[in-house]
């Protein structure tokens, strides 16, 4: 557990040491991004590594429905990662919408996945990404919505997050349980 406390951990720092040290952090000029990039990469491999050898088991059971319901969050997720809200017309003048899908991902998977490790990993990651939008809010309090797209633009990339997330799904069976019930 402590491997994987410890990747989270780097996961914060690695997304908000520019805000926390700014004088630091413009010290380093553009090495900053480099830095920031290996941070986080040590986090991420610390996350899988502390996630996958920690014994875990479930505290609850789950309905069986649930996983279609995080797998039709997973298309919403991946939409919202997408560059979909800001060239479409229905969700424009979202000013979030990448932590927006990065919350919906990390929540689906705390409810299909109810053992201590991953309330641990994705509460965290979902709690990061809340402060995230509350620190850039406060940095940043003027903002300007992108000009309305079109529907057509919303329904090429929602396309797009269905076939990304079967993609995803096929791969995310193949090194670990499938999404999909197979």
């Amino acid at each position: 557990m402590t491997i994987l406390i410890i990747g989270i951990a780097l996961w914060y720092a690695g997304h908000f040491w520019k805000r926390a040290l700014p004088a630091r952090h413009a010290a380093i000029g553009d090495k900053a991004k480099g830095v920031s990039a290996l941070i986080l990469l040590v986090g991420i491999v610390l996350m899988v590594i502390g996630y996958r050898s920690v014994d875990s088991y479930d505290l609850i059971a789950y309905p069986a429905f649930l996983k279609h319901i995080n797998n039709l969050a997973i298309v919403f997720a991946i939409y919202f990662m997408s560059p979909g809200p800001s060239k479409g017309a229905l969700f424009y003048r979202m000013r979030h919408p990448m932590l927006t899908g990065f919350i919906i991902w990390s929540v689906a998977h705390i409810v299909v996945n109810p053992d201590i490790a991953s309330i641990i990993l994705f509460g965290a990651l979902t709690l990061w990404a809340v402060a995230e939008i509350i620190v850039i809010n406060r940095a940043e309090p003027t903002w300007t919505p992108h000009p309305k797209g079109t529907i057509a633009k919303d329904g090429m990339f929602l396309a797009a997050a269905v076939v990304l997330t079967v993609i995803i799904g096929v791969i995310h069976g193949l090194i670990g349980p499938s999404p999909f019930g197979m």
